[in-house]
């Protein structure tokens, strides 16, 4: 890629303007663990969900997102757009009580919701499993793309790219705290937004050029993509990607949904996410009954009602804003580079190890012109420091406030908690570059992460709606997500990814649920406590609400649960409505007859808007902070 000092210009803008501005909040940060963790429990919805969209939108997930397409066509992309049934669930049913509960951390919910030494096990242990493990695996999968960026981009080795990110990161996470990582999110997101708008519409000139001739713009090649590729299916032999003519036994590649005539393609991409996986599997950013640093945004809000609307906010451009310049920009790189072979050729100096198909997003970058380089490499630092700042954040909570602070050195000051935290930001980066270079793709970290968390979803959603949901049940939980994560593999090696995530779903839910009835329980003091703090809803505790003197009035007022189930179907509908309607009017440049489906879908998304616009205001009604 050929850089001008125009383009070093603006990497140097976009750099200072997002961080510079946390360089003034080290002091309000460095004041205490809350103001480091938790940014003082002041920050408003509109901060909330910009830093949660920010936060998910890493140099690692436009890569992902490329690989799908490529692979499984644009039906490939619900193996997380299934995950929009978790997030607005989460905006509905768990924000509110999440804000309620007044921790610091969602592992200190533990302490409040369990009793006994199994409570303090599984805080001190998840503390370790996730801030530590899981964290550090994730940050892998974000260092990795950006490694893979870097090489094809500039061609450079990964120790490279780990030094230069790894030194940017960590000496603002270090220094900022949470009130830093927000502000440094709220910039970010509209840069790496510019960015990848910017990367579709030069990707469609490019091919505009190729299949139209000189001169052609990016509407003229929109037109001339969905002409080429309307007739395309992805086949897959043996794991191998490959395009061929419309002979009704692939899947189509534009279609966004699955051929279900190829079953077992329909049952990953689709059957599996949409049954299952959305409430089954643990995953951070889209956890069953919200969690990681979803929790930590909606713990920070001011109020109930800016966890909800931070929540719901996030959500919405999670699903709606984002995908589809992603997806533009995967096909064309379908027509530039149709296989492996042709990404090799273009970039000789690129590492063979580092190639696969989702290198094909970066490769699309070297079309952009002057100027749009350095904001798009601004943009993919951006991508790359909102994610790692956030988990830097995160996992540092977890093992200074619910680990080195519970159980290992209880009565320190608050600036030696901050401090500790500071360093702990450092040994989570050095983890999380090493097992970077032991990664191959994102698709394989991704599935690893899920079939991990394989059944223990359903125990999050669980444990606030039934008093029987205990400590114990959650240590069963993550032992045997662990044990099937290798058993179920080794017992059925001719089995796919499917096969095996629901026999682990099942034997882990099955295990869990089991303890529930013959395990030791909660001490009832502790689920009183609980419930007259939280105030959940459900049959399950009618008998500790009683305990409680909590009423029926009360529990209605306070969760309004008929509302939640009618606010969650209306924005599934409006976000999967809206996305489907983006995807079908920019279908129709190329193809008239998708105009059709793009006003039905228009008009759902209208309709479902309006109602989740009422659900809201009533949910706010009568809420003291609200």
């Amino acid at each position: 890629m050929h850089i001008t000092w125009i383009d070093w210009v603006i990497v140097a803008a976009s750099i200072l303007i997002c961080f510079v501005p946390a360089l003034f909040l080290a002091k309000r940060s460095g004041g205490s663990t809350a103001e480091f963790f938790a940014s003082g429990r002041s920050v408003p919805w509109w901060l909330a969900g910009l830093s949660m969209v920010a936060t998910t939108f890493s140099s690692d997930t436009p890569n992902w997102v490329t690989e799908q397409v490529r692979k499984y066509g644009v039906a490939g992309n619900w193996q997380w757009w299934a995950f929009v049934l978790t997030g607005v669930a989460t905006v509905f049913f768990f924000a509110r009580l999440w804000r309620r509960s007044g921790v610091m951390t969602d592992l200190e919910f533990y302490e409040h919701r369990y009793s006994g030494t199994a409570a303090s096990v599984v805080r001190g242990f998840r503390a370790i499993y996730l801030g530590l493990f899981f964290n550090c695996f994730i940050m892998g999968m974000v260092t990795l793309a950006a490694c893979k960026i870097a090489n094809i981009l500039f061609g450079m080795p990964a120790w490279q790219t780990i030094v230069v990110c790894g030194i940017l990161n960590v000496v603002f996470a270090a220094h900022s705290g949470l009130w830093g990582v927000l502000v440094i999110d709220m910039v970010q997101f509209f840069i790496k937004m510019t960015a990848v708008f910017a990367a579709a519409w030069f990707s469609l000139v490019e091919v505009g050029e190729r299949l139209v001739g000189k001169g052609a713009g990016g509407w003229a090649g929109l037109k001339a993509l969905v002409a080429q590729l309307s007739t395309q299916q992805v086949v897959t032999t043996a794991g191998v990607p490959a395009m061929s003519a419309a002979d009704g036994k692939g899947q189509p590649l534009l279609d966004m949904l699955p051929n279900f005539s190829m079953s077992e393609l329909a049952l990953m991409v689709f059957i599996l996410p949409i049954a299952i996986s959305w409430w089954a599997n643990w995953y951070p950013g889209a956890e069953p009954g919200g969690g990681s640093y979803i929790a930590q945004r909606m713990l920070a809000s001011k109020s109930e009602k800016d966890s909800l609307g931070g929540t719901l906010f996030f959500n919405i451009a999670h699903y709606v804003l984002r995908p589809w310049p992603w997806i533009i920009t995967a096909l064309c790189s379908i027509i530039v580079y149709p296989d492996l072979a042709s990404i090799q050729k273009a970039f000789p100096n690129a590492e063979p190890a580092l190639i696969g198909h989702d290198s094909a997003f970066p490769a699309m970058l070297m079309f952009l012109p002057v100027g749009f380089v350095g904001l798009m490499i601004g943009g993919l630092v951006a991508a790359n420091s909102s994610t790692i700042l956030t988990h830097l954040n995160w996992g540092s909570s977890y093992l200074v406030h619910d680990f080195y602070r519970r159980f290992m050195k209880k009565d320190a000051s608050e600036a030696h908690y901050v401090n500790v935290g500071r360093l702990s930001t450092v040994f989570l980066y050095v983890v999380a570059a090493v097992l970077s270079l032991y990664m191959t793709s994102a698709q394989q970290a991704f599935q690893v992460l899920l079939s991990i968390g394989a059944g223990t979803g359903l125990l999050y959603i669980a444990r606030w709606f039934w008093w029987r949901v205990s400590a114990w049940c959650e240590v069963v939980a993550m032992v045997m997500s662990l044990v099937t994560a290798v058993g179920v593999p080794l017992a059925m090696p001719q089995a796919d990814f499917a096969t095996t995530t629901l026999w682990q779903v099942g034997l882990t839910t099955v295990a869990w649920l089991i303890t529930a009835y013959v395990g030791p329980q909660t001490e009832r003091a502790t689920l009183v406590a609980f419930c007259r703090k939280v105030k959940p809803a459900g049959p399950g505790w009618t008998d500790i609400r009683a305990e409680a003197g909590i009423g029926d009035a009360e529990t209605a007022r306070e969760n309004r649960v008929g509302s939640a189930f009618v606010g969650w179907i209306a924005g599934c509908a409006l976000i999967w409505g809206a996305l489907f309607a983006i995807g079908s009017f920019l279908y129709a440049a190329g193809d008239p007859s998708r105009l059709t489906d793009a006003w039905i879908l228009t008009a759902v998304t209208l309709v479902s808007g309006y109602v989740l616009l009422k659900v809201t205001r009533q949910l706010w009604t009568d809420r003291s902070d609200a």
